[in-house]
This record gives structure tokens, sequence and C-alpha cells, in this order.
């Protein structure tokens, strides 16, 4: 069998696990490298646990270059900034790249000052990566040589709207928009606001109006044919260690019912069998889609007794660090390499 060959570079966070989670089962693929600046020397099992015993793979910090020679794909695994510089480095290169931060997620360089750095190591390579998220760039990302992952509340919350903006009936709307999301979406690396101390018994909302995301989402669903729509979106820290649900509520599209509006749902979701739309009745839970790729999404329309005004509600739950992020990256991989996007990811999670 031909193996694709992959380096990661940035192994020892929590996406870093998730890639290798999944990829070292794979028999057609084979991990050459996984640089890292931190844990050099030791095995990927000392630094993950769940790896211990079934790995050689050791930590290296060495050069981007070196760490993807040979290889056909990259994963670049590290904040912003850092991954920028770090895939500066490798486009004169033949590697196809696989980013997990923001660094090119967004085309536009004011959106990207305003809420990730004052400025970009190389702005003019914005516009020049696909957007990673399956849903609605299959096609482009199949012959892409570089994609940006999508970013995790980027990908619930588009996901529960993509529908509504691909037929029109979002533009010109104003969503409303709540967000929860567990504390390893913060990163590996200890934090005042993610300690266990303040966390585990604790929910607060944080960046209200003004989370990092929100330009990517607005970008996402004016791609799918949403125009002119704007977003409220007050995130909120959960105390769960994985997961995240958004809950949104928008005006309902005129002249269409509840079920035609979740049969339309159904059929924009035809192709992606880790996206559930639930029936009537049932409402998305984290542990439904917890270490798991699967979305599920739930829509409810409320008519007002008094004004006689429709508001729907569509909320999506995801795994923040699967979907929304190094599993929807194996997604991607799937695509670049010839498979359909849901390949050997179709495992169901654990209940409870």
């Amino acid at each position: 069998m031909n193996k694709t060959k992959v380096s990661i570079i940035g192994g020892s966070g929590f996406l870093s696990a998730e890639l290798m989670r999944n990829l070292l089962v794979r028999d057609d693929v084979e991990i050459l490298r996984v640089s890292s600046k931190d844990h050099i020397g030791q095995n990927i099992g000392q630094v993950h646990r769940t790896f211990y015993g079934l790995s050689d793979l050791v930590l290296e910090d060495i050069p981007p270059v070196e760490c993807v020679k040979g290889a056909d794909i990259v994963f670049l695994a590290m904040p912003h900034i850092i991954t920028a510089k770090v895939a500066m480095e490798l486009f004169e290169t033949d590697v196809r790249i696989i980013d997990l931060s923001g660094d090119f997620r967004l085309k536009n360089l004011d959106d990207y000052t305003k809420v990730y750095a004052p400025e970009h190591p190389c702005p003019e390579r914005l516009g020049t990566f696909v957007y990673g998220m399956p849903e609605l760039y299959a096609d482009e990302i199949r012959d892409a040589k570089y994609v940006a992952n999508p970013g995790c509340f980027a990908t619930c919350i588009a996901a529960s709207l993509l529908p509504l903006a691909k037929s029109g009936q979002l533009s010109n709307s104003t969503v409303r928009l709540v967000a929860l999301t567990g504390s390893s979406g913060s990163g590996v690396h200890p934090q005042a606001g993610n300690h266990h101390t303040v966390r585990s018994n604790n929910i607060k909302a944080y960046k209200v109006f003004n989370h990092q995301h929100t330009p990517e989402i607005l970008q996402t669903l004016g791609a799918a044919g949403g125009e002119n729509v704007s977003l409220d979106f007050v995130p909120v820290s959960a105390p769960l260690t994985r997961g995240m649900m958004s809950i949104a509520q928008v005006d309902a599209p005129e002249g269409v019912s509840e079920d035609e509006l979740r049969a339309q749902y159904e059929a924009y979701f035809s192709d992606f069998p880790l996206i559930s739309v639930l029936p009537k009745g049932m409402t998305p839970e984290v542990v439904s889609v917890k270490n798991t790729l699967r979305i599920e999404i739930g829509l409810d329309i409320k008519t007002d007794e008094v004004s006689g005004k429709r508001t729907l509600c569509a909320i999506a739950a995801l795994d923040n660090l699967i979907k929304g992020g190094a599993g929807q990256a194996i997604q991607n991989f799937n695509l670049m390499t010839g498979h359909e996007n849901a390949y050997q990811l179709q495992q169901p999670g654990m209940w409870p």
C-alpha cells in the first residue's frame, strides 16, 4: 500500500494529540516526524499518555524544512504568528500544508489585525489558503496545496446557519448568539482563566461582542450566500474539558414551516454523514458528540403570541478538539488524499 507521509510541527498540544490519535492507527499513513519546542527528546507517549507504548516517535526540535523532508502533507499546530513564520519557510517546498492556527483563515488584513495581532508576517498570503470547511468547500479542498482549518466556534456556529445562508434566508439578518466552550479550547498551557479552581464550578461570559472568531464566522456565512449578516456573539466559558454548544436566534424565514426548514437542513447536509439534523423534540447535547467528529443540529421555531413574530432557534453541539479542530483537519486530509471526508471517522462516541 502506498502510504501518505506526514509530518506534524507543534507536537505538544491537544490538537496534535488528536491528530496523532487518528493518524497512528491508519494503514495508509506514515508519520515521519513530530517537531516541538517543548518536551524535546521525549517519546510522544510520555507527553500524550494515551500513546504510551504505541509508537517510537519522539518530539524533535528541528528546522521546519528538515521536519517536512519527504513528507506529502504537514500539519501546523502552533499558535498564530508563530505558525505564519513557520509556513513562510515551507512555501518554497512541495509539501502541502494544513494549518490549524488562525493565521490564514481570514482574507482581509484589517480583520486579522483587529482580532489576532497588529501585523501579519506575510499578509500577501491571506486569501491563498482554501478555508477547510468540507461542508462548504469540499471540491476546492481536494486540490488545494494550502488549507486553513476553521476555528472551533466558527465551525459550530457556521454549521448551524449554513443552509439558511445558502438559500439567502439569512441575508440582512442579525443573529443573536450565545455559545459555550470547554477549557481545552484555551490550549495546553495553563492560564488564570481556565485554571481548574475557577473553571470547574463556574460559568462566565468573556470577550462579549468581541471574540476573534467573529469575522471568520461572518466571512464563512457570506461565502455561503448570506449577505449583510450581523452577529451579536456572546461566548461563555463552561465547566467542561471538551465540548461546545452554540445557540443562535434569528428571525425565522417567512413562509417556511419548521418541518420544511428541517428538510432543507437535511438536504444541505445529505453528503455529510457526520452531521445529524435532529427531529422535533430532540435537542443537541455535548455528551452525545464528545470524542467524535459529529455535529448535532436542532431547530425550533416560536411564534410570539403578542406580536406574531416568528423566531428560529438553531442549536449545534460538537467536540471542540475534534470537529472544532484536529478531526476537521483529518477530514481535510482525507479529501486531499482522494478519500471522502468521513473516511475512517464515523466511530460513535461513548455514552454517557
